[in-house]
């Protein structure tokens, strides 16, 4: 396979920026090549942000949604509603739960129905800090678009909207799976490394020593001569 040719009109894509897109092929699908590049795009504006949350504010970008969550929420969120908005386990949530709640950025209520139900809303102070924090966030994200005129973000918007319905269309006909299998062996690597791809496959699962065979008693080595 061909390697696609690199535009000049933007020297920065060179071989050590161009990201995922190194991967495309001059004869790939023309939706693979699409793909490729919205990963590089979401992948690259996630990496700014990110810096910049954590150099200025101190705070990564987990965090940052969790909050924009709230704030959209203001009569707050159950548990269960707040993981699926942020698209994560009910682990990781119930964790940056405790974290907020101890610096008082975040308060959690039980439900009057059922104890074993919380809502979580912004406390003041947190709603004060996330509104700073937006500021600043909207104002790096505007940036990163500058370049294109606003008629082109409209329809960039409305092309990955068609996106999104038609995957909800795949998603809702997909049947569900009864039951999960059991990982097979060296499987359990590769989920490990999920989300981490860097262009190497995982590393595989460390080989067996062989056992050294244990030395027979001297007296069972005469009976075998016997």
């Amino acid at each position: 396979m061909k390697r696609a040719p690199r535009s000049d009109a933007n020297p920065l894509l060179d071989d050590e920026r161009i990201g995922l897109e190194g991967h495309m092929a001059s004869d790939d699908h023309q939706s693979l090549k699409v793909w490729l590049r919205l990963l590089s795009c979401s992948t690259q504006i996630e990496t700014e942000i990110r810096k910049r949350l954590r150099a200025e504010f101190g705070m990564t970008l987990a965090r940052f949604d969790y909050l924009a969550q709230l704030q959209r929420h203001p009569d707050g969120l159950r548990m269960r509603a707040l993981s699926h908005f942020l698209m994560v386990t009910g682990g990781n949530v119930t964790g940056l739960t405790d974290e907020l709640e101890k610096e008082g950025l975040v308060e959690r209520v039980a439900e009057p129905q059922d104890r074993r139900s919380y809502r979580v809303s912004l406390t003041k102070k947190g709603s004060k800090l996330f509104a700073k924090i937006a500021t600043v966030h909207e104002a790096w994200v505007i940036a990163i678009f500058a370049g294109m005129s606003l008629a082109q973000k409209a329809q960039l918007q409305d092309l990955l909207g068609r996106v999104r319905v038609q995957l909800n269309d795949i998603q809702s006909s997909s049947p569900s799976p009864r039951s999960s299998p059991s990982p097979r062996r060296g499987e359990g690597a590769m989920q490990r490394h999920e989300g981490t791809f860097d262009g190497h496959p995982p590393p595989h699962p460390p080989r067996r020593q062989p056992q050294t065979p244990r030395r027979l008693p001297r007296r069972a080595l005469r009976l075998g001569r016997a």
